[in-house]
Order: C-alpha cells, then sequence, then structure tokens
C-alpha cells in the first residue's frame, strides 16, 4: 500500500529560480509600456486565449480534424472525422492572420514583436479614440477660446509639477472625448473637469503622480478634493475606461527615434536631438490648441508637424503617409508655424531630479496663447498665398531672400525639385480618422 500511494503521489516541482528585480529609473511609464499588454487589447487577449486551449492540439496538416468536430451535436451523435483540406475552414475564422498591412511598416527589425503587428497596433489606436470636431456645438455656453485657455492651463500644471508630455496630450485626449459626450457644460465646471482630466493621466502615465490634493490646491480651492474624485468616475463612466490613446506626441518620438536611427542602435532607445524634438513638439502644442486639430489624426498631426522642420521625403519614410494624406494638415499648420519662427518658440528648460536623457519629455509651458493670437491673424493671408500651392515648402516659413544664407538656398533649391512631384500625388487612401 505504500508503495501504490508513493506512486500516485505526483513528483515535487522543482521551485522555480528567482526573479531578478530589476530597478527602473524614475521616468514615466510610457518607456516600458511597449514591453506590456495593452490595457484596452487584455480583455481580447484573454477571450482568444480560452479559444485557443481547446485548439493547442490541432493543425492543419495533412491527417488532422478538428477538435471542434469531436463534440457531438444533436444532429450528429457519432463521431465522423472530416478533412481539413477538403472542408475549407468550415467552422475557423481566420480573419487579419494573413492580412496585409494598409500601410508598409517604417519600423525596423523588431527581435521582440513583429513590426508589422506593432504597427497595426497603432494604427488601430487611431481608429478607434475618434474625436468630434463638432463638440463645442453642444456646449452653447462655451466658446473654442476657452478650450484653448483651459490647455494652456494644464500645461502650466503639467511644468510645476514636471509631468511628461505624454500626461499632457492623454489630458487632453480625455477632455475632447469626455466633452463630445456631454451637453450644456457651463463655463465654471470646465476647470474642474479640465484639472480631473489632468489628474486621471498623471495615474496613468506617471510613475509618482502628484496627490490629489495637490491637484486641488493649483485651482485655488475652486476645486475641492471630493469634487475631483467624484468627477473622476464620471469621466471614467463616460469613456468608458477607455484611456490608452496613441497620442500625437508618442507618434512624434516614434518619428524621430526612426528618422535619427541607426543600423547598431536600439528603436527603445531614442537618439535624436532633444532641442529638435522640443521643437517640434512646441508646435504641436500650439496647433493643437485650436479646435481644428480634431478634424486629424493623431498620427497626422505628428506627421504634419514633422513635415515644417524637414521635408516630404523625411515624413514618408518614418511615417508610411503619402503627400496627399498629409496635405490639408500641413496648409492648416503654416500659420502657426510662422507664428512660432517669429517669436523664435522657447530655449530647452532645466529641472531638478529629472535625468538629463529625459528632460525634452517634461511638458513645458510659454506663451501659448499670444502665439495663437498671432497665428490667427496669419490664417487668412497665408491660405490665400498658398492657394495654387497643394504642400507648402517643407522649411518652417523660411526667411526674406535678402536674410538667407548659402545653405538655406540650398534647401530651397531642394525644395523646388520636389514641387512638381507633389502636384501628381498618389491615389488617396483612408486613414484611421
Amino acid at each position: 500500500m505504500r508503495g501504490k500511494r508513493e506512486e500516485t503521489e505526483p513528483k515535487s516541482v522543482a521551485p522555480e529560480a528567482p526573479k531578478e528585480n530589476t530597478v527602473r529609473p524614475r521616468k514615466r511609464k510610457a518607456d516600458v509600456a511597449i514591453h506590456l499588454q495593452d490595457l484596452d487589447e487584455e480583455v481580447a487577449e484573454m477571450t482568444k486565449k480560452k479559444q485557443r486551449e481547446c485548439e493547442v492540439g490541432w493543425s492543419p496538416d495533412a491527417g488532422y480534424t478538428s477538435p471542434h468536430r469531436w463534440i457531438p451535436t444533436p444532429d450528429q451523435e457519432e463521431y465522423q472525422p472530416v478533412s481539413v483540406m477538403n472542408a475549407g475552414f468550415p467552422h475557423y475564422n481566420f480573419n487579419n492572420i494573413f492580412a496585409t498591412p494598409v500601410h508598409c511598416a517604417p519600423l525596423p527589425a523588431l527581435c521582440w514583436a513583429s513590426k508589422d503587428v506593432v504597427w497595426n497596433n497603432m494604427l488601430e489606436k487611431d481608429k478607434t479614440y475618434t474625436r468630434d470636431v463638432h463638440m463645442m456645438e453642444k456646449h452653447p455656453h462655451l466658446q473654442p477660446k476657452m478650450r484653448a485657455i483651459l490647455l494652456d492651463w494644464l500645461m502650466e500644471v503639467s511644468e510645476v509639477y514636471k509631468l511628461h508630455r505624454e500626461t499632457y496630450h492623454l489630458a487632453q485626449d480625455y477632455f475632447d472625448r469626455f466633452m463630445a459626450t456631454q451637453r450644456n457644460v457651463f463655463k465654471s465646471t470646465l476647470q474642474l473637469i479640465g484639472i480631473t482630466c489632468l489628474f486621471i493621466a498623471a495615474k496613468v502615465e506617471e510613475m509618482y503622480p502628484p496627490k490629489v490634493h495637490q491637484f486641488a490646491y493649483v485651482t485655488d480651492e475652486v476645486c475641492t478634493e471630493d469634487e475631483i474624485l467624484s468627477m473622476e468616475v464620471i469621466i471614467m463612466k463616460e469613456l468608458n475606461w477607455i484611456l490608452s490613446p496613441q497620442t500625437p506626441i508618442s507618434w512624434l518620438n516614434v518619428y524621430m527615434q526612426v528618422a535619427y536611427l541607426k543600423e547598431t542602435d536600439e528603436l527603445l532607445i531614442p537618439r535624436y536631438p532633444q532641442a529638435t524634438f522640443t521643437q517640434i513638439a512646441e508646435l504641436l502644442d500650439l496647433c493643437m490648441l485650436d479646435i481644428r486639430c480634431l478634424e486629424f489624426s493623431n498620427g497626422i498631426l505628428a506627421a504634419s508637424a514633422l513635415f515644417h522642420f524637414s521635408s516630404v521625403e523625411v515624413v514618408e519614410n518614418v511615417s508610411a503617409l503619402k503627400r496627399v494624406e498629409v496635405e490639408e494638415c500641413v496648409r492648416w499648420m503654416v500659420p502657426f508655424a510662422m507664428a512660432l519662427r517669429e517669436v523664435g518658440g522657447s530655449s530647452m528648460k532645466t529641472f531638478t531630479g529629472i535625468p538629463a536623457e529625459d528632460m525634452h519629455n517634461i511638458q513645458t509651458h510659454a506663451t501659448y496663447l499670444t502665439w495663437l493670437d498671432k497665428a490667427y491673424s496669419y490664417q487668412d493671408v497665408e491660405l490665400e498665398r498658398h492657394s495654387n500651392c497643394p504642400v507648402p515648402s517643407g522649411v518652417l516659413t523660411p526667411p526674406l531672400s535678402s536674410e538667407k544664407t548659402e545653405d538655406l538656398l540650398r534647401v530651397d533649391a531642394a525644395v523646388l525639385k520636389i514641387k512638381p512631384r507633389m502636384r501628381t500625388p498618389s491615389p488617396q487612401r483612408h486613414l484611421p480618422q
């Protein structure tokens, strides 16, 4: 009996090796999020996993049959083998397994995932997170200028608490999508909604987000802690807990990494100049104060901002977009680029306690409202100026001829070579909205 008992007892399993405790620096969660499961896809992945458990032993090779045919049904009580090849996969759905990507992925080969899968997931984000450009029509008590003032203030709060650019852009996405679900919001409630969106975004993105009392403090006691917590629940329910968009700043980060990538570099380690990234990010921040930014997808917004600092070829190589796809957005950005060039932008700021390699990722505040008014003054004139040109020059509003240097003259000559090809654009493809 003792021998039999020993035979029936399961063999002891060797203990697993202890996992290494890696120490991560104080950076935003987006730096490591690419290794983790997306929050929006977690439920779908669990469902697919359960469906795959019953198909572990099945193979489409000859001689195997479908495991679903082993289960008796009311009209078929006995097991009848069915050849997979002859059946033509009648009970299986192979959607997207062999699908060709709409856009050829510009990413380099990745050792940890398929570059096409990663790129398609990013494009799918732009399809899922849609915005309503007519959302202000649902709020007759509000004006588009009020939205710009609120977002400008949120950038100032982000700089005070050293929040990352991704955190601010998440808050802006939450605010726009939440306002699209509401009606007749009053001006007195706008600040509460804005600071709550930033509070949610900080908890999603930051490693060490500020406490709720710190967000209440910057409102000068206009919003209490209880009001912020109550509004948090309301916003989360209205957004259906969908909180992981591919923001314009995250698109820009990918574009810049691909643009400056060398064969020996890794995609996850940024190698681009921080000053250049900061300048393009300022143009993005300025443009997105305007309500018309909701007409374009986040990927197109980032690509158009990059276009004003580079060329059509660079944008095509890093974004897989064609001229015709960014044409409208590029032209819309021209007055904002003019205003930014006139004021010269702002120099990079330093923050205590922030590593030098992460300094450019901290959201900064500038006199954006002044720049916005200057851009609006240029809008009518600049649109008329470029009415006959499909896409303006990729140089950020070149100076007068008397101010041009030899380098800028060479750039203008290159632009003239690009323009004839712009007049024969490739067939337009539908992009995520």
